[in-house]
């Protein structure tokens, strides 16, 4: 008997179930769903501190690319300095060399030759430095790379141009290490002038009186 009484009345809690869960979706707001690739709110607090460090790193690699290249400047003119300081104690060495080739009187002996030897490899050890002498003898008079010692008259060489040269000029790099020792031409000499004839008296003299 029982059993047929709950068959014919089924539980009240199985039909009230699903209208319970209907009125709470009905209750609770909807939630819109996200704009696709929207990105997410930052507060403006975070931003603001997120800019300022975004401008000190640029300011730090700024100031870091300033120093490299400053470091970089300041060594290359180190090591120019040091070049040139160089090279001029070892030319006055080449001057002597070139002065003993010069005043050989057998170009030809076995001394000059080995001197001769001696000055070509010490000349090619300073090129690998970038040195390298000018040419002056015949050149027009250059006050930026000849040091004028005196000037003599020439037929041959024009006014103002090199006539001898008395030391070498040499170039580091693209810069005038040492000017060039020479002696200027200042053109043909001028032919002597014709002794001035003295006053003529035009009164006679007697050379009998006493």
């Amino acid at each position: 008997m029982n059993r047929k009484k709950n068959h014919d009345h089924p539980h009240h809690s199985d039909e009230a179930a699903p209208a319970v869960a209907d009125l709470a979706a009905e209750a609770t707001p909807a939630t819109p769903a996200p704009e696709p690739n929207e990105p997410p709110a930052v507060a403006p607090a975070l931003e603001s501190e997120v800019a300022a460090w975004k401008d000190k790193y640029l300011r730090l690699m700024a100031d870091f690319d300033n120093f490299r290249k400053r470091q970089a400047r300041e060594r290359e003119d180190y090591t120019r300095r040091a070049t040139e300081s160089l090279m001029e104690e070892l030319l006055p060495v080449m001057d002597h060399l070139q002065l003993a080739l010069t005043s050989a009187p057998d170009k030809a002996s076995p001394l000059a030759t080995g001197v001769q030897m001696v000055a070509d490899q010490f000349m090619a050890t300073l090129a690998r430095f970038d040195l390298k002498p000018f040419a002056a003898l015949g050149e027009p008079f250059d006050t930026n790379r000849h040091e004028a010692v005196s000037e003599l008259a020439s037929d041959q060489v024009p006014a103002q141009h090199v006539l001898h040269q008395v030391r070498g000029g040499y170039l580091l790099g693209n810069r005038l290490l040492r000017p060039a020792r020479v002696v200027i031409s200042s053109g043909p000499a001028k032919p002597a002038e014709p002794p001035s004839a003295g006053p003529v008296c035009d009164e006679a003299v007697d050379l009998s009186a006493p």
